[in-house]
């Protein structure tokens, strides 16, 4: 219930304030596993993708906004729980993998788990390479992966500022599912597999959000 009102809180702020774009939202499936791989633009990417998204969409954050002191850090401890958010302590060596295998446990349940291939958000506005772990996962789970392509979430949250600004600029792109089982070949190394679905994701993704590819 706390989930649920939240969520509808949010979405009336967000539908009024900012006014998102929406297009290709029947690629997502209504259930079973599936992954929600998407470009990396600002903070509040975590918070639009769910609530456009008519499911439960998980996403991996930084362990801090569980660990925070006095009102704000109770405030952040409730928000990202109560959205199903799943931390992780990037100072552990073996994040990456936990990362992973948390996400997995999502799509074992049937869940949807959202996912950043870059890693991070981009800092000059560049769609960077991204990381093989999206493949890892969707190959492990047997999930689909959706590819999805945000537009002016900089504008509203810049990477280093604190506070967000209304703006009327987002868009939120989903592109077709991408089986992850055609890209299984007879001899194929893992490692090449895994390297050219993400490449299979990172074109769709760019595609569809007009970005400069990063050198």
């Amino acid at each position: 219930m706390t989930y649920r009102l939240l969520r509808l809180v949010l979405s009336l702020l967000v539908y009024v304030l900012l006014r998102p774009q929406v297009t290709g939202l029947h690629n997502v499936p209504r259930r079973g596993p599936v992954i929600l791989a998407s470009n990396h633009l600002s903070f509040i990417d975590s918070i639009i993708i769910p609530l456009v998204v008519p499911r439960h969409v998980t996403f991996i954050a930084k362990a801090e906004y569980w660990t925070g002191r006095g009102l704000k850090g109770r405030v952040s401890r409730w928000f990202f729980t109560t959205m199903g958010h799943v931390p992780v302590d990037r100072e552990d060596p073996r994040a990456g993998q936990r990362s992973l295998d948390d996400a997995l446990e999502v799509l074992q349940r049937g869940g949807a788990f959202g996912i950043y291939p870059e890693g991070t958000r981009s800092r000059d506005g560049k769609l960077h390479q991204g990381h093989t772990g999206v493949a890892w996962l969707a190959l492990a789970g047997s999930a689909p992966v959706v590819p999805v392509a945000l537009r002016g979430t900089d504008k509203v949250q810049p990477v280093g500022k604190r506070l967000p600004r209304p703006s009327r600029g987002i868009q939120v792109h989903f592109g077709a599912p991408i089986d992850p089982s055609r890209q299984l070949t007879a001899g194929a190394r893992p490692a090449q597999v895994r390297r050219e679905l993400t490449d299979h994701v990172m074109s769709s993704i760019h595609k569809m959000s007009g970005q400069e590819l990063a050198a």
